[in-house]
C-alpha cells in the first residue's frame, strides 16, 4: 500500500495533467487540500467556485470564503437552483444525485464559459464506502475526483493537510443541510435554516461540533458525542437548549442516547 507521501505525490501529477482546472470548493477538510495542491500546482489556472444555498451551513460558506481569500485563488460564489426543482424538495431517496446533477451541471458551464476543460470535486477514496448517490452525478457527467483517483482516504487527507498547516485538518464533516430531513418528508427553506440555527446554536455552548439537529417537523432530534450529553442533560443548560430550541418553532426537543453516527438517516446500501 502506498505511504500518504506517494499518494501525495500522485494527487500532484493528476493534477498537473489536468493543466486548467475548475474546482467545486465547499470549503471543508478535502477540497481545501485539493485546492491547495492545485493552487500549488497550477497557480492562476485554477478557478474554485464555492455554490450557495440554504441547504449549506453558513460557517461552511464562510470558511470556503476565508480560505480562499488567504490562499490568494480566484474564488466565485454562484447560488444553485436545487431548491427550485420538485423533484429534489420531494426528498426521494436519490436528492442527493438530483442536487449533485443540477450543481456539475451548472459548474460544467461555468468552466466552458471561463475556459477551464475540467471540473473537479473533494470526492476521496473512503466516500466509496458511504450511501453517496452524488457520486453517480459526478461519474456521467465526467467530473474528476483527484484525491479518489491518488487513493487518498479521509484519514489521509487529514495528515496531509496538518503537516501542510491547513486550518481544515481537524475540522468536522457538515455535510448538506438537508441530510439532517428523513427521506419523503418535503425539504423547505424554513426546515433548513431552523436546523442550522440550531446547530450554530449549540456548537456556540461549548459542545464538540461534530453534532447533528435531525429535523422530524415539530420534533428536534440531537445528535452529539456521547461525552457531551451528560453537559447537554445537566438542568441549567437543558432548559436553555429548549427554550432556544422553541423560539425556533420546535415543538419537541429530543436527545439520542446512542450520540452522533453519520448518515443515521440513510437508508441501508443493501437495500438501494
Amino acid at each position: 500500500m502506498d505511504s500518504p507521501e506517494l499518494k501525495y505525490q500522485n494527487l500532484q501529477n493528476i493534477l498537473k495533467a489536468l493543466g486548467r482546472v475548475l474546482i467545486a470548493f465547499s470549503g471543508g477538510v478535502d477540497s481545501t487540500l485539493l485546492l491547495k495542491v492545485a493552487k500549488d500546482i497550477l497557480g492562476d489556472d485554477v478557478l474554485a467556485v464555492t455554490v450557495s444555498s440554504e441547504t449549506t451551513p453558513r460557517c461552511e460558506q464562510q470558511d470556503a470564503i476565508c480560505f480562499a481569500k488567504a490562499s490568494d485563488a480566484e474564488h466565485l460564489l454562484v447560488k444553485s437552483h436545487e431548491m427550485d426543482l420538485p423533484e429534489f424538495v420531494k426528498n426521494p431517496l436519490d436528492r442527493c444525485y438530483i442536487c449533485k446533477k443540477s450543481r456539475f451541471s451548472d459548474l460544467l458551464k461555468l468552466a466552458h464559459e471561463k475556459g477551464f476543460p475540467y471540473v473537479a470535486d473533494g470526492e476521496n477514496h473512503d466516500d466509496q464506502s458511504d450511501y453517496r448517490p452524488g457520486s453517480r452525478a459526478a461519474q456521467e457527467l465526467g467530473i474528476r475526483s483527484p484525491l479518489k483517483a491518488a487513493g487518498l482516504t479521509k484519514a489521509e487527507i487529514r495528515l496531509l493537510s496538518k503537516k501542510l498547516n491547513l486550518p481544515t485538518w481537524d475540522k468536522p464533516a457538515y455535510a448538506c443541510l438537508a441530510s439532517r430531513i428523513p427521506y419523503h418528508s418535503p425539504i423547505t427553506a424554513e426546515k433548513l435554516r431552523q436546523v442550522d440555527e440550531a446547530e450554530e446554536f449549540l456548537r456556540g455552548l461549548g459542545l464538540s461540533p461534530q453534532l447533528r439537529v435531525r429535523h422530524y417537523n415539530d420534533t428536534a432530534r440531537i445528535e452529539c458525542e456521547p461525552k457531551d450529553i451528560p453537559k447537554i442533560a445537566e438542568s441549567t443548560l437543558r432548559s436553555h437548549i429548549v427554550t432556544h430550541f422553541k423560539s425556533l418553532r420546535f415543538k419537541f426537543i429530543t436527545l439520542d442516547l446512542e450520540g452522533y453516527h453519520m448518515g443515521s438517516l440513510n437508508p441501508d446500501r443493501s437495500s438501494v
